[in-house]
Parts: structure tokens; C-alpha cells; sequence
């Protein structure tokens, strides 16, 4: 019989939660459930989990991906509802950058989120 059963969140360290929360729900979709100056998060709609949370953190120090200098820890990947090109357009117009090392560029792009934080978009296929 299994501990747990279901994944409720992932919590994320940021700078400005409410920065990075609107920004994966602008690339999601989701909705925002909570907001403050402290912690976001947000949800599919209709659905409150999974959830994306994010906490303020004093000091935080972004991730560089893919050297080990401050690890990343974790990363989200997305699949892309369009084509990996228009996806990532659009990510980039909303605040991602393009992480200068792509292994795969034709299966699944990386990019950073305002925070830092590495995340990917898989082709839809």
C-alpha cells in the first residue's frame, strides 16, 4: 500500500512569488488560487492540484543550468500545444530566455523563467 497518493504541489524558491506565479500562469493557463507577498500558487482550472507553488526566499540565488555551480534541483516540463518554434516564441514573449545549451532541440526546448529556473517544452508528439 502506497504512503501517499497523490501529488497536491510543487513549491518553488523564488525572489517574487507573485512575479513568477503570474508568469507559469500566463504560459499554463492555470489559475491563480493564492497570492500574496510571500507565496503563490497556481492550479488547472477547476482542480486545485497539482498545484505550482511559490515561496519568497531571502537571498536566492538562481540555478544555472546545466553546470552544477548552484544546482537546479528540479525542473518542469510542459508539452507544447503548438509547434516547439511557436511555443517557444511565445514563452519568450511572456519572460522566459532560451538556455544556451539545447541537447535536443527537436524533441524539447530549455528555457529559464524570470526566476532563473530551468523548465522545458516537449513537442506535442
Amino acid at each position: 500500500m502506497p504512503i501517499v497518493s497523490k501529488l497536491i504541489a510543487t513549491a518553488i524558491d523564488c525572489p517574487d512569488p507573485r512575479k513568477l506565479a503570474a508568469f507559469y500562469q500566463a504560459l499554463t493557463g492555470w489559475e491563480t488560487t493564492y497570492e500574496d507577498d510571500e507565496y503563490a500558487a497556481i492550479a488547472p482550472k477547476g482542480d486545485a492540484h497539482p498545484a505550482i507553488d511559490f515561496q519568497r526566499v531571502e537571498g536566492y540565488t538562481a540555478p544555472v543550468w546545466p553546470g552544477q555551480a548552484h544546482p537546479q534541483q528540479f525542473h518542469l516540463d510542459f508539452r507544447a500545444e503548438a509547434d516547439l518554434d511557436t511555443a517557444q516564441a511565445a514563452a519568450v514573449d511572456l519572460g522566459a530566455t532560451l538556455a544556451e545549451h539545447q541537447p535536443q532541440p527537436d524533441r524539447w526546448r530549455i528555457l529559464l523563467d524570470p526566476a532563473g529556473h530551468p523548465f522545458c517544452i516537449c513537442a506535442n508528439s
